[in-house]
């Protein structure tokens, strides 16, 4: 019930962002409405306005906004308009109705960026302590920093959370570091230079350059979910256990962890974890599961059927005016994130069954509900992004096809004739029919997947 309603407040929000767009702007440019509507097919609930029907309808997936003179009911052929024309959209300058339909995609974006400063103002961001994880043998920290150590001051600058620690090191740009560091109740002095490394992209692993000391945090890494009937269910493991170690190696964090499982499908280990206070080892033996790796070929990993967070030693809210810039930040940096997505799909270095659907995105608005009301203002804001994005493809009967009918216009000096924009949404509407059948068919394949741990 928690996933169904979680899946309808955000898709309603986002549709009923959307067409508000639209509908606003189309009505500042003195352009006519005659029905707005939240939902497709039969509708449940109707009332009109002055000059605006407005319809609540049975199927959730969409909306739309039908404005006065869509299509120039003269074009080609004379005749009087049913409407006022001062009121027509297709009689109002292109600068008027480039900004009308990109309107829409254009508020998604504005919400994802109120949500997101929002969040970041009242909740705020995780931060953690600048205690030092683990340390790679050989690297730069090695020569005298160690487990367990707080670094204190950087260069004689305080410091308070490990993102300082991680700025100073990347603005020094090999340039040796002197660190304060407090070990136990004494306090010493460590320089270490910082080295060139070679890092992959969380998301996309994609590699980059970077500088490096060789050590990390203590982030904690916490099983936020269990998956029913799962190795991990079976073995004991609960949500809110903290691991520690895996197979007697400690871990410092959720990527750590991640890695240490994914090495050992098939094999029984010990998980020690901590549970109220007091530590527990657990035995669970690993599932093992064939993906296709970076190459494409198939690689087999590990599961045990959790969903490993960070567990944060607290949150520190901004500023409110320092929030709202970090708001348009994180979505543009979530714009740039989803469009990399799409090209690396479209070009085929992601695979295709990537791509997800509405029951991906119910299942994952029920999970983050779950996780409080934080979690799920952050889902929704990152999908407003994405729908913001897959609106603007120069797909017709997407608003990018819109626009990009409008570039057209303003090159040509005059519109596509009716006949080859209806042509052109006969077959942009075949497109769309086709992506969502197979992201349904994914969605329905993961389901399936799922059922291999129940």
């Amino acid at each position: 019930m928690i996933t169904l309603v979680a899946f309808v407040i955000v898709i309603g929000i986002l549709i009923l962002i959307h067409e508000l767009g639209h509908f606003i702007v189309a009505r500042l440019c003195g352009v006519g409405v005659e029905r707005f509507s939240i939902g497709f097919g039969p509708v449940l609930l109707r009332w009109r306005g002055k000059e605006t029907e407005y319809c609540l309808s049975a199927v959730p997936m969409g909306g739309y906004v039908k404005m006065m003179g869509e299509e120039n009911p003269l074009e080609g052929g004379g005749g009087t308009a049913p409407f006022d024309p001062a009121k027509s959209f297709a009689l109002k300058p292109l600068p008027a109705r480039f900004l009308i339909v990109f309107a829409g995609p254009g508020m998604n974006f504005v919400l994802a960026a109120l949500i997101f400063g929002v969040v970041l103002a009242t909740v705020g961001r995780p931060v953690w302590p600048p205690v030092v994880g683990r340390v790679a043998e050989g690297s730069p920290a090695a020569a005298g920093l160690m487990t367990g150590d707080v670094v204190t001051r950087v260069d004689g600058r305080a410091i308070t959370h490990w993102e300082d620690l991680d700025r100073a090191v990347a603005a020094s740009h090999g340039r040796a570091l002197e660190l304060t560091v407090a070990r136990g109740s004494t306090e010493l002095t460590v320089r270490v230079t910082p080295r060139r490394t070679i890092v992959r992209d969380p998301i996309f692993r994609d590699p980059k350059d970077a500088w490096d000391l060789g050590a990390g945090p203590q982030l904690t890494p916490q099983i936020g979910s269990v998956n029913p009937g799962s190795p991990a269910e079976t073995a004991g493991l609960r949500v809110g256990d903290v691991v520690v170690a895996v197979a007697g190696q400690p871990v410092f964090t959720p990527d750590e962890l991640m890695h240490a499982i994914q090495k050992r499908g098939g094999q029984t280990f010990d998980v020690t974890v901590e549970r109220d206070g007091k530590r527990e080892t657990l035995t669970v033996t690993a599932a093992a599961v064939k993906e296709k790796g970076p190459g494409g070929q198939d690689v087999e990993l590990g599961r045990i059927g959790v969903g490993i967070v960070t567990r944060a030693v607290r949150y520190e809210p901004y500023h409110p005016l320092v929030a709202i810039g970090y708001g348009w930040v994180r979505t543009w940096d979530m714009t740039v994130l989803t469009a990399k997505g799409l090209w690396k799909i479209v070009s085929r270095q992601i695979d295709s069954s990537n791509i997800g659907g509405p029951i991906q995105i119910a299942a994952e608005a029920g999970r983050q509900a779950k996780e409080g009301a934080a979690s799920l203002a952050v889902f929704t804001a990152i999908i407003s992004v994405n729908l913001a994005l897959l609106n603007l493809l120069p797909v017709p009967m997407l608003d990018g096809g819109h626009l990009f009918f409008f570039v057209l216009e303003a090159v040509m000096g005059r519109p596509l004739s009716l006949k080859k924009r209806e042509a052109a949404q006969q077959l942009g509407f075949v497109l769309l029919m086709l992506l969502m059948v197979f992201a349904l068919y994914n969605d329905l394949v993961r389901i399936d997947a799922f059922r291999v741990f129940k």
